[in-house]
């Protein structure tokens, strides 16, 4: 059944795309001799179908200003501008109809559903300024939907947030991993607050056991459910269960692949790869084969009695993130669940250089003020050790001297 709704999702689709032969997608489509919606099938459409990429997106923006080619409908349809983080390159401006809009907040319903909230005692904080942000704006207006009491942080400090959270009688915490723990981290007065339920997007570290541990103590054992999604394609997957380290794809939103970084063919089980999407709910101003940079290992997941794609550990890092150390793949989320198991580390950076032609890594650690630094020092690089048998050296600086973030984190540096 989830097929046969796929497929039909896919063909309206192309239909819809192919109503605009000067967009980049109907060119894409047309070009590899996908004329007919009604005889596509989902191998032909994969088999034909170029991917796109995000510097194509940006590309096709510059040459068609300010919205780019894709556009289905006219302008005025359009009521929703969203700008990507660009964390990842530059930042991209994307436009969304009522209708489009509407179907990311059902998606963001499956993911509170999942979460197991009731608006008749859940309380959702949002610790976060809104801007641009597309996951942000989705996550609150899906809430109010709902009928959740929701409770926006917008610019507050971090102290006056908790003072919120707590006059509110929050339950439930939205915000990034990073400041979950930052967060949690600044009731330094142990303030007793309401929260049982954290859940986080926005960076790796929610399906990051040591993380999850850490932000769950911060928070007097609230439960903490990863989900992840992108300005681009929109809210893309949640945690298949509580107790779960694997997200699973949010029934009927996408048609997801994941390919071999070097061969772009589909991967097994247990492999991993990059993830690839197509919107299949978002048809005035759509993505085709999207490549999103994102490194996963492909699993399976049931949802009631479904078979879905999973993502074991969630999103392990972007693909351009990885770094090739002595013939050992390292990613960031690999460095931070071993940095994410001492508590006394508030903060810390990584530092890529290159001697003689050969890249090496360096990590900077910001500890609190009760830490042993000799003694932390040694168990750190030791730990890193065992886990990527290289020797990664670790230094300490000046305690408050590595900014914190409260939307993506930035800890990867090449110098």
């Amino acid at each position: 059944m989830l097929e046969d709704n796929e497929l039909n999702s896919l063909k309206k689709l192309i239909k819809h795309q192919l109503s605009n032969p000067n967009s980049l997608n109907a060119t894409k489509l047309i070009s590899n001799g996908i004329f007919d919606s009604d005889e596509v099938s989902r191998e032909q459409f994969i088999d034909n179908c170029p991917f796109t990429t995000k510097s194509e997106i940006v590309l096709d923006h510059k040459k068609n200003p300010p919205f780019g080619s894709n556009l289905i409908r006219d302008l005025n349809n359009y009521n929703r501008l969203s700008k990507t983080s660009g964390t990842s390159g530059e930042s991209i401006s994307w436009l969304d109809t009522p209708e489009d809009w509407s179907n990311m907040l059902d998606a963001w319903d499956v993911i509170y559903n999942s979460s197991e909230l009731n608006t008749e005692h859940d309380v959702i904080y949002f610790a976060f300024s809104f801007g641009p942000f597309l996951g942000f704006w989705t996550a609150y207006e899906a809430a109010v939907r709902q009928g959740f009491l929701t409770v926006p942080g917008g610019g507050l400090s971090s102290d006056a947030r908790i003072e919120s959270i707590i006059d509110c009688s929050a339950t439930v915490l939205c915000c990034t991993p990073t400041y979950a723990i930052r967060l949690g981290e600044a009731n330094s007065k142990g303030s007793a607050t309401n929260i049982n339920t954290i859940i986080v997007a926005g960076e790796p570290g929610g399906c990051i056991p040591s993380i999850r541990t850490r932000i769950s103590n911060l928070w007097s054992g609230a439960k903490v459910i990863d989900h992840h999604g992108m300005t681009e394609v929109g809210p893309v997957s949640v945690q298949n269960h509580i107790d779960s380290f694997t997200l699973s794809l949010i029934p009927g939103f996408h048609l997801a692949e994941v390919i071999g970084i070097e061969s772009g063919k589909e991967v097994d089980i247990d492999e991993e790869g990059e993830l690839v999407l197509t919107t299949l709910k978002r048809n005035d101003n759509a993505l085709l084969r999207y490549k999103t940079g994102d490194l996963v290992k492909k699993a399976t997941c049931n949802i009631n009695g479904t078979e879905m794609l999973g993502l074991e550990g969630g999103v392990l890092g972007r693909i351009d993130d990885m770094v090739v150390i002595r013939g050992v793949n390292i990613y960031p989320s690999a460095i931070d669940s071993v940095i994410g198991e001492y508590d006394q580390v508030t903060e810390y950076r990584v530092l890529v250089k290159e001697k003689r032609s050969m890249k090496e890594i360096e990590i900077l650690i910001d500890l609190n003020s009760s830490s042993e630094e000799k003694t932390l020092i040694k168990n750190i690089e030791e730990k890193l050790r065992s886990v990527f048998s290289l020797r990664i050296p670790v230094k300490t600086v000046k305690n408050g001297e590595l900014e914190s973030f409260e939307f993506k984190a930035k800890r990867w540096i090449t110098e």
